[in-house]
């Protein structure tokens, strides 16, 4: 027989409450996945159903669908709930095409790029 210690007490309680419902999973890479909580463990590992990853760019966004989805707790950094009778985003977003999106992403990636670069090339300059 094995006890469990009283993080793993207050997780599994905590995360009980909110078994088939609609949740949003913020990753440590930064990707946001929503879906309906099915099952999870002790160490904050989750199984959604119906997942999807929602990806922002400006003001453009797309849901990619994954399905059922397995997520390692070691990644979770934030778990919470979403509530079905709102609107999960703003009515000045467009929703757009996966393709539309990833070349958005594409572009939005070369500019931080090109940016980082500029910068690199003047720290020569001594604006202090």
């Amino acid at each position: 027989m094995s006890w469990a210690g009283p993080d793993e007490i207050l997780l599994s309680t905590s995360l009980a409450g909110f078994l088939d419902k609609k949740l949003i999973v913020l990753l440590r890479d930064g990707r946001k996945l929503l879906g309906t909580l099915c099952s999870f463990d002790q160490f904050a590992n989750v199984v959604l159903q119906g997942a999807c990853e929602r990806v922002i760019v400006g003001e453009l966004y797309c849901d990619v669908p994954l399905g059922l989805y397995v997520i390692r707790g070691e990644n979770v950094v934030l778990i919470g709930e979403l509530d079905r009778e709102k609107d999960e985003l703003p009515s000045h977003m467009t929703c757009v095409s996966e393709a539309e999106i990833r070349t958005a992403e594409k572009a939005e990636k070369e500019a931080r790029d090109l940016k980082g670069t500029m910068r690199k090339r003047m720290e020569f300059l001594d604006f202090d």
